[in-house]
């Protein structure tokens, strides 16, 4: 239906003014524009979901994500994905289709541009591995709750642009046992479609431009 055929609408033959035909038109505007936004959003289940409504930020869409820095996300910078960014990570996922091993090593490759991405920016390229607020550092830093946001977030774009193609994005998986020294630690996780093994995607480990570990979860919580 065009705007013309909005303006002339009649009802039981007699013409509906024109100021409540530009209500209707307004109102069928914003209903397409609120649908297009529901199209672009990511689904989230509530363990996700807890991520960013515990720290009140925007959940990512298919064209941008809130960055955290700073440690628990007490500094922010918003990354609005232009065609460059989505083609850059197309090319990388891309080496990644033959086998759910090969899409964990495109993953890890994935986390290192975004790294590079906005570590000029955020100045988080002076960043060191396994930052907390012992670091001193918070403005050029993130500590494992910023990691575990953020590398969630970069990995529900790429679902939500379907170029996961042998996992889903899985809730965060949390470690630390006082009993045995453990310090408390969080980490983004992938599914395996096929074999439902949980995998770690973590760099908070690891210094700037670094690939971050992947192991399974299993695994990852017997580690310090």
């Amino acid at each position: 239906m065009t705007m013309a055929d909005i303006l002339d609408l009649k009802h039981g033959g007699v013409r509906v003014p024109r100021l409540l035909s530009l209500v209707v038109a307004a109102a069928m505007l914003l209903l397409l524009q609120a649908m297009n936004s529901r199209a672009e959003a990511v689904e989230l289940s509530s363990g996700i979901s807890q991520l960013y409504t515990s720290v009140s930020i925007y959940p990512p869409t298919a064209k941008s994500m809130t960055v955290c820095y700073g440690f628990v996300c007490r500094r922010r910078e918003i990354l609005d994905f232009t065609a460059g960014d989505k083609a850059a990570l197309t090319r990388i996922m891309a080496a990644g289709h033959a086998s759910a091993a090969a899409e964990r090593k495109a993953v890890q490759k994935a986390v290192v541009w975004f790294d590079r991405r906005m570590g000029p920016i955020l100045g988080t390229n002076k960043r060191v591995a396994r930052a907390d607020f012992r670091a001193r550092d918070d403005q050029h830093n993130f500590d494992c709750w910023d990691t575990t946001r953020n590398t969630t977030s970069l990995l529900l774009v790429l679902q939500n642009w379907k170029l996961l193609k042998f996992h889903t994005v899985g809730n965060p998986h949390y470690r630390g046992n006082a009993l045995v020294l453990q310090t408390p630690h969080n980490t983004a996780v992938l599914v395996d479609r096929a074999t439902h093994v949980e995998w770690v995607v973590d760099m908070w480990p690891r210094g700037y431009a670094q690939l971050p570990d992947v192991m399974t979860v299993e695994q990852w919580v017997k580690e310090d």
